[in-house]
Protein backbone atom coordinates (compact mmCIF):
# COMPACT_ATOMS: atom_id res chain seq x y z
CA UNK A 1 0.00 0.00 0.00
CA UNK A 2 1.49 3.23 -1.50
CA UNK A 3 2.39 6.22 2.03
CA UNK A 4 0.11 9.06 1.65
CA UNK A 5 2.69 12.50 1.98
CA UNK A 6 1.11 15.14 3.07
CA UNK A 7 0.68 18.05 0.68
CA UNK A 8 3.28 20.10 2.44
CA UNK A 9 5.92 17.63 1.75
CA UNK A 10 5.23 17.24 -2.13
CA UNK A 11 8.24 18.11 -4.31
CA UNK A 12 10.69 17.58 -1.40
CA UNK A 13 13.15 13.69 -2.43
CA UNK A 14 14.41 13.73 1.53
CA UNK A 15 11.51 11.62 3.46
CA UNK A 16 9.52 13.42 6.00
CA UNK A 17 11.76 11.97 8.93
CA UNK A 18 14.84 13.12 7.70
CA UNK A 19 13.17 16.61 7.27
CA UNK A 20 11.89 16.58 10.63
CA UNK A 21 14.90 15.51 12.17
CA UNK A 22 16.94 17.94 11.03
CA UNK A 23 14.42 20.75 11.86
CA UNK A 24 13.90 19.79 15.67
CA UNK A 25 18.31 19.45 15.68
CA UNK A 26 18.41 22.96 14.31
CA UNK A 27 15.98 24.41 16.73
CA UNK A 28 15.97 22.21 19.85
CA UNK A 29 19.70 22.75 19.80
CA UNK A 30 22.13 25.33 19.86
CA UNK A 31 23.68 24.38 16.71
CA UNK A 32 25.11 25.77 13.48
CA UNK A 33 23.71 24.97 10.14
CA UNK A 34 26.90 23.32 9.90
CA UNK A 35 26.75 21.21 12.85
CA UNK A 36 23.37 19.66 11.55
CA UNK A 37 24.90 19.00 8.48
CA UNK A 38 27.49 16.98 9.87
CA UNK A 39 25.21 15.07 12.55
CA UNK A 40 22.97 14.24 9.84
CA UNK A 41 25.93 12.95 7.51
CA UNK A 42 27.33 10.81 10.75
CA UNK A 43 23.80 8.61 10.38
CA UNK A 44 24.04 8.43 6.87
CA UNK A 45 21.95 11.06 5.62
CA UNK A 46 24.46 13.33 3.19
CA UNK A 47 22.45 16.93 2.91
CA UNK A 48 23.64 20.41 2.65
CA UNK A 49 23.90 23.09 5.06
CA UNK A 50 21.37 25.12 2.60
CA UNK A 51 18.82 22.25 2.10
CA UNK A 52 18.62 22.31 6.23
CA UNK A 53 18.28 26.34 6.00
CA UNK A 54 15.35 26.06 3.50
CA UNK A 55 13.59 23.18 5.37
CA UNK A 56 13.38 25.41 8.66
CA UNK A 57 12.45 28.30 7.48
CA UNK A 58 9.85 26.33 5.08
CA UNK A 59 8.54 23.74 8.29
CA UNK A 60 10.03 25.49 11.16
CA UNK A 61 6.71 28.45 11.92
CA UNK A 62 4.71 25.25 10.81
CA UNK A 63 5.28 23.16 13.15
CA UNK A 64 5.65 25.52 15.84
CA UNK A 65 2.14 26.92 15.17
CA UNK A 66 0.76 23.02 15.92
CA UNK A 67 2.79 22.88 19.01
CA UNK A 68 1.24 25.76 19.86
CA UNK A 69 -1.92 24.98 19.49
CA UNK A 70 -1.67 21.96 20.98
CA UNK A 71 -0.25 23.37 24.42
CA UNK A 72 -1.84 23.87 27.39
CA UNK A 73 -3.55 26.92 29.00
CA UNK A 74 -0.37 29.31 29.68
CA UNK A 75 -0.29 30.56 33.76
CA UNK A 76 -2.48 33.49 35.20
CA UNK A 77 1.26 35.71 36.06
CA UNK A 78 2.32 37.13 33.06
CA UNK A 79 5.99 38.71 32.67
CA UNK A 80 6.90 41.16 30.06
CA UNK A 81 10.05 42.16 28.69
CA UNK A 82 12.57 43.10 25.86
CA UNK A 83 15.74 43.03 24.59
CA UNK A 84 18.02 44.31 22.01
CA UNK A 85 19.00 42.24 19.23
CA UNK A 86 21.08 43.67 16.54
CA UNK A 87 20.08 42.40 12.84
CA UNK A 88 22.68 43.43 9.83
CA UNK A 89 23.99 45.99 12.10
CA UNK A 90 20.66 48.00 13.38
CA UNK A 91 19.23 47.90 16.96
CA UNK A 92 16.12 46.44 17.22
CA UNK A 93 13.85 45.04 20.41
CA UNK A 94 12.53 41.74 20.96
CA UNK A 95 8.98 41.53 23.20
CA UNK A 96 8.57 38.88 24.65
CA UNK A 97 6.11 37.64 27.49
CA UNK A 98 6.44 34.52 29.52
CA UNK A 99 4.58 32.83 32.35
CA UNK A 100 5.22 32.19 35.89
CA UNK A 101 6.64 28.74 34.99
CA UNK A 102 9.01 30.51 31.91
CA UNK A 103 6.73 28.91 29.61
CA UNK A 104 7.34 31.29 26.34
CA UNK A 105 3.51 33.11 25.25
CA UNK A 106 4.87 35.25 22.12
CA UNK A 107 7.27 37.33 21.10
CA UNK A 108 7.06 40.11 18.59
CA UNK A 109 10.44 41.92 16.80
CA UNK A 110 9.63 45.50 16.41
CA UNK A 111 12.54 48.66 15.71
CA UNK A 112 10.57 51.41 18.59
CA UNK A 113 9.67 50.30 22.78
CA UNK A 114 7.29 53.21 22.43
CA UNK A 115 3.46 52.89 23.54
CA UNK A 116 2.70 51.63 19.79
CA UNK A 117 5.03 49.56 20.14
CA UNK A 118 3.72 48.01 23.60
CA UNK A 119 0.28 48.06 22.42
CA UNK A 120 0.69 46.32 19.88
CA UNK A 121 2.62 43.78 21.26
CA UNK A 122 -0.09 43.81 23.62
CA UNK A 123 -2.53 42.84 21.18
CA UNK A 124 -0.60 40.33 19.64
CA UNK A 125 -0.69 38.63 22.99
CA UNK A 126 -4.20 38.73 23.53
CA UNK A 127 -5.03 37.82 19.80
CA UNK A 128 -6.88 34.20 19.85
CA UNK A 129 -7.18 34.01 23.94
CA UNK A 130 -10.49 33.76 25.57
CA UNK A 131 -8.74 34.69 29.13
CA UNK A 132 -6.89 37.58 30.20
CA UNK A 133 -3.99 37.15 33.24
CA UNK A 134 -4.52 37.50 36.42
CA UNK A 135 -1.08 39.50 36.58
CA UNK A 136 1.33 41.69 34.69
CA UNK A 137 4.55 41.84 35.76
CA UNK A 138 7.01 44.32 33.84
CA UNK A 139 10.00 46.73 34.33
CA UNK A 140 9.15 50.48 34.99
CA UNK A 141 9.18 51.19 31.10
CA UNK A 142 6.41 54.05 31.19
CA UNK A 143 4.82 52.02 27.53
CA UNK A 144 4.07 49.11 29.27
CA UNK A 145 1.73 51.56 31.65
CA UNK A 146 0.07 52.90 28.56
CA UNK A 147 -0.78 49.84 27.28
CA UNK A 148 -2.07 48.48 30.23
CA UNK A 149 -4.36 51.10 31.06
CA UNK A 150 -5.61 50.75 27.33
CA UNK A 151 -5.94 47.17 26.87
CA UNK A 152 -6.24 45.66 30.22
CA UNK A 153 -7.34 47.96 32.66
CA UNK A 154 -9.04 45.40 34.82
CA UNK A 155 -5.29 43.27 34.82
CA UNK A 156 -3.22 43.95 38.23
CA UNK A 157 0.33 45.59 37.22
CA UNK A 158 3.03 45.35 39.27
CA UNK A 159 6.20 47.22 38.15
CA UNK A 160 9.79 46.45 39.16
CA UNK A 161 12.89 45.94 38.77
CA UNK A 162 13.55 42.99 40.91
CA UNK A 163 10.21 41.59 40.18
CA UNK A 164 10.85 40.09 36.47
CA UNK A 165 13.68 37.92 35.89
CA UNK A 166 11.64 35.44 35.39
CA UNK A 167 11.87 37.12 32.03
CA UNK A 168 15.36 38.57 32.06
CA UNK A 169 16.77 35.43 32.64
CA UNK A 170 14.56 33.65 29.67
CA UNK A 171 16.41 35.95 27.56
CA UNK A 172 19.76 33.98 28.27
CA UNK A 173 19.20 30.74 25.79
CA UNK A 174 18.08 33.32 22.93
CA UNK A 175 21.85 34.94 23.61
CA UNK A 176 23.31 31.64 22.77
CA UNK A 177 21.45 31.08 19.85
CA UNK A 178 22.15 34.97 18.66
CA UNK A 179 25.73 33.75 19.43
CA UNK A 180 25.97 30.99 17.32
CA UNK A 181 24.12 32.55 14.54
CA UNK A 182 26.01 34.95 14.68
CA UNK A 183 23.38 37.90 14.85
CA UNK A 184 20.21 37.66 12.73
CA UNK A 185 20.15 39.16 8.85
CA UNK A 186 16.87 40.73 8.71
CA UNK A 187 13.89 41.83 11.58
CA UNK A 188 11.47 39.26 9.36
CA UNK A 189 14.30 36.50 9.74
CA UNK A 190 14.73 37.21 13.30
CA UNK A 191 10.60 36.99 14.30
CA UNK A 192 10.82 33.78 11.77
CA UNK A 193 13.28 32.29 13.14
CA UNK A 194 12.29 33.35 17.16
CA UNK A 195 8.69 32.20 16.97
CA UNK A 196 9.85 28.10 15.63
CA UNK A 197 12.72 28.01 18.26
CA UNK A 198 10.77 29.44 21.04
CA UNK A 199 7.73 26.81 20.44
CA UNK A 200 9.83 24.28 19.41
CA UNK A 201 12.58 24.10 22.28
CA UNK A 202 9.89 24.57 24.77
CA UNK A 203 8.06 21.72 24.14
CA UNK A 204 11.23 19.83 24.72
CA UNK A 205 12.74 21.41 27.28
CA UNK A 206 10.39 19.98 30.73
CA UNK A 207 11.26 21.71 34.18
CA UNK A 208 14.01 18.48 35.00
CA UNK A 209 14.32 19.83 38.17
CA UNK A 210 10.89 18.87 39.29
CA UNK A 211 10.51 15.35 37.74
CA UNK A 212 12.30 12.15 38.63
CA UNK A 213 14.36 10.38 36.21
CA UNK A 214 11.28 8.18 35.27
CA UNK A 215 8.55 11.00 34.69
CA UNK A 216 11.36 12.92 32.60
CA UNK A 217 11.42 9.57 30.30
CA UNK A 218 8.06 9.27 30.27
CA UNK A 219 7.21 13.17 29.49
CA UNK A 220 10.15 12.75 26.86
CA UNK A 221 8.84 10.01 25.11
CA UNK A 222 4.92 12.18 25.02
CA UNK A 223 6.80 14.87 23.27
CA UNK A 224 8.18 12.75 21.01
CA UNK A 225 4.83 11.49 20.36
CA UNK A 226 3.13 14.79 19.49
CA UNK A 227 6.52 15.66 17.75
CA UNK A 228 5.94 12.55 15.13
CA UNK A 229 2.24 13.72 14.81
CA UNK A 230 2.67 17.64 13.69
CA UNK A 231 5.43 16.43 11.55
CA UNK A 232 3.56 13.43 9.89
Amino acid sequence: METVVAPTYKGYRYPIEVIGHAVWLYHRFALSLRDVEELMSSRGVVVTYESIRAWCATFGPDYAKKLRQRRPRPGDKWHLDEMVVKTNGRKQYLWRAVDQDGNELDILVQSRRNKQAAKRFFKKLLKGLRYVPRVLVTDKLASYGVAHRELMPSVTHRRSKFLNNRAENSHLHIRVREKVMKRFSSPRQAQRFLFSYGHIRQHFAHRRHLLSAAQRREQLANSFTIWGEITA
